[in-house]
């Protein structure tokens, strides 16, 4: 198993550290869902959705620094893949004509004892000309907290004024 960058809820070292499925267990998840997977395209499959966690978990820690001075080591806790569920957010820019999300995951987040909601949409993205000669699959994530406080709907508009003025000097 690869260790990974998303640090989950626990005391012990070794429960500090969320751990990627082998190749082996991956496959067996996706023919145990009933899911078409061929074995010799687990390493690329595998290392591709290692590479989607951790980018995920980066996006959830640039909304967790703003929280930086209540707590310096956020963890996750759990999370849920909600495949056929469309977020308030998808299902409003589906009316509009806008695609729908491929997946659909749900993070929990332990902020020192405050528990924090995030929704992870996944949508198939616009490779490059050239990354479309390659094969090379393109996705876009839309990683928000989900809007369960208050306090989240600020953090969003946080990052929504951080990114429209980048002059601002970001809160770290």
């Amino acid at each position: 198993k690869d260790g990974e960058n998303v640090k989950q809820k626990g005391e012990n070292s070794d429960e500090n550290t969320w751990w990627y499925p082998s190749e082996q267990q991956f496959y067996s998840a996706l023919k145990r869902k009933g899911m078409e997977a061929r074995e010799e395209d687990m390493k690329v499959v595998v290392a591709i959705h290692n590479h989607v966690n951790d980018t995920a978990w980066e996006k959830i820690l640039e909304y967790e620094r703003v929280h930086c001075d209540e707590c310096r080591n956020p963890k996750l806790i759990k999370f849920m893949g909600k495949p056929k569920e469309l977020s308030p957010k998808a299902t409003i820019r589906s009316w509009f004509g806008y695609a729908r999300p491929f997946d659909r995951h749900d993070w929990t987040v332990d902020r020192c004892g405050k528990t924090v909601r995030y929704i992870i949409d996944f949508y198939n993205g616009q490779p490059t000309p050239e990354a479309q000669m390659q094969g090379a699959v393109s996705m876009y994530m839309d990683v928000r907290p989900a809007l369960d406080s208050f306090e989240a709907f600020i953090d969003r508009a946080r990052m929504a004024m951080n990114e429209c003025l980048p002059s601002q000097p970001k809160r770290r």
